[in-house]
């Protein structure tokens, strides 16, 4: 997420804790490579001009250039700046009634059907008891699809095989009440571009239901057409939010930085990844917390909580501290990391961590790898997970056969068990408490 845009600011952040005592010329050099890297991430003209202005009036102060630190106040102030661009963190409006409304809006190829599965998996964790509504016609397949997603995370859907949709979403309204759902999510119809017959097929929607909230989902890979979508949108259909996808993909991420500014229209959700739970409310603190390479510790905290047993990490601890930590501790711990998502998404979330991870070869970041470890655990016997040192030669030829790898592969997962065991130990010895995995216990 935002690479690119992250790598340039750092170097010009380098650079300018190497000066020591700042002038306003290094100031200003500082500034336009910042300038230049936000246009280079295809951040809007405006919002950039708008920003870097802003942090040269503060930047050129005594609050930076007679401070002890400068370079750390002109970092405090681009991330200060980078929250106020982002706006403020917004939830949705669930109201008093029922069921509540949102409807989903945008182009063909946004995400649009994937995001309403994944919103509705997000505000049934929450408590909520959602439908999911197919109102788009247009797409084929686009109501089969919905109802596929339905069935994966075990949400009812609305659907019908044909009709004019501002009726389909009527009858919904009254099929969500039979259910006793709370909220109502409806999936309608995009184009490639924005044309009137789309926007006029919406606005019957809106006028017929009448929606508490209105979400574009824009796909924040597309860069400066996003921004020019959400303005169109929010002309014809005043939206209430935005939901950006694809930013897991997108090196560059300038559309997520301007479309706020541009339309004053918040941003609600992000999407970081494929899978369905792959979703997170938008907090501007922490997404420039991530642009400036600060990590993320509180969005870290949270998918750990999310997707890790508390009881079985202090049962794991237990076993750490006494020394009985086996394979299939190992194994079962690899399996909650992984529901956390990514490696490498994962990491760059700890502060300080970007840096080394880029230095790492790619296979060691590479989920694959963690598939491949899992599957040569799971080809062993109970007896062999909770006693390596029983692995001999025949005993790794027939693992390794089991798990679709080499002998090697499973002699250096066992060097490496080893190496981490120890580890373990050095550290509980040495400290008489805590984990290396206490960050998810």
């Amino acid at each position: 997420m935002f690479d690119t845009l992250t790598d340039r600011l750092q170097d010009v952040f380098k650079r300018l804790r190497g000066k020591g005592k700042l002038t306003e010329r290094d100031v200003d050099e500082a500034l336009r490579e910042v300038r230049m890297a936000l246009l280079e991430a295809d951040v809007n003209f405006k919002v950039v001009k708008d920003f870097v202005a802003r942090i040269r009036e503060r930047a050129v102060g005594g609050e930076v250039l007679e401070s002890l630190s400068p370079a750390q106040q002109v970092i405090k102030i681009v991330h200060e700046e980078l929250v106020a661009m982002l706006g403020t963190a917004s939830r949705i409006d669930l109201g008093s009634g029922t069921p509540t409304v949102i409807m989903l809006v945008g182009l063909q190829g946004s995400g649009k059907t994937t995001t309403a599965g994944k919103l509705a998996l997000q505000l049934r964790k929450s408590g909520q008891r959602p439908l999911l509504v197919a109102a788009d016609m247009q797409r084929p397949a686009a109501v089969q699809q919905l109802i596929t997603l339905g069935r994966q995370i075990d949400i009812p859907v609305y659907s019908e095989s044909a009709g004019a949709p501002p009726d389909i979403c009527q009858r919904a309204l009254g099929r969500a009440r039979e259910l006793a759902s709370t909220v109502v999510i409806l999936d309608t119809a995009g184009r490639l571009h924005v044309d009137d017959a789309l926007m006029e097929e919406l606005s019957a929607i809106k006028s017929r239901i009448n929606p508490r909230e209105v979400l574009l989902v824009a796909d924040a890979m597309t860069g400066q057409d996003a921004v020019r979508v959400a303005e169109e949108f929010h002309r014809r259909l005043a939206l209430t939010g935005l939901i950006l996808t694809k930013l897991d993909g997108d090196a560059r991420g300038g559309a997520a930085l301007s479309i706020r500014a541009v339309t004053g229209v918040p941003i609600k959700y992000i999407c970081v990844g494929e899978k369905l739970d792959a979703i997170e409310q938008f907090h501007p603190d922490r997404l420039a917390g991530r642009i400036l390479g600060m990590g993320d510790v509180l969005s870290l905290i949270e998918r750990a909580q999310e997707s890790l047993d508390q009881k079985q990490a202090a049962g794991m601890e237990k076993k750490l501290r006494s020394g009985t930590y086996d394979l299939e501790d190992f194994l079962q711990q690899l399996q909650q990391v992984k529901r956390m998502g990514p490696l490498s998404q994962l990491l760059e979330m700890v502060p300080g961590f970007r840096s080394a991870v880029k230095q790492l070869p790619a296979e060691a970041l590479d989920d694959r790898q963690l598939r491949r470890v899992e599957a040569i655990i799971s080809s062993m016997t109970r007896a062999e997970r909770r006693d390596p040192s029983i692995i001999d030669g025949s005993r790794r030829r027939r693992i390794a056969r089991g798990s679709g790898t080499q002998p090697a592969d499973v002699n250096q997962l066992l060097n490496q068990f080893r190496q981490a065991q120890k580890l373990v130990r050095q550290m509980t010895n040495a400290r008489g408490r805590g984990t290396p995995f206490g960050l998810f216990g």
